[in-house]
């Protein structure tokens, strides 16, 4: 089942999350068959002020683990984190519904 985990920075976090940058690409190099999609949401200077991840997983559960488990969550980098299911309508550029 696919899952969006949307992400949100604390004000002024910037620093920790440039600080945990390696520990959170480490732990998505372990969930590289299951993501689909993974990147940093930018600010309106381009700089990182939270994260989506697109998720395959067998579960609400294994998603909210995977979110629960991300180093950034560790350091309470987010502010808000949202868990929420999807459905595939349109990819690389054809309809799949």
């Amino acid at each position: 089942m696919l899952f969006a985990i949307i992400c949100t920075d604390r004000p002024g976090a910037l620093e920790i999350r440039k600080a945990t940058r390696e520990k959170h690409l480490a732990f998505l190099e372990t969930y590289k068959k299951a993501i689909q999609f993974a990147g940093p949401q930018l600010d309106v200077s381009g700089n990182p002020c939270g994260s989506l991840v697109l998720l395959d997983v067998p579960d609400r559960a294994a998603a909210e683990g995977f979110a629960a488990a991300d180093p950034y969550a560790e350091v309470n980098l987010f502010e808000s984190v949202i868990v929420r299911p999807l459905r595939t309508v349109f990819r690389d550029g054809a309809l799949v519904e």
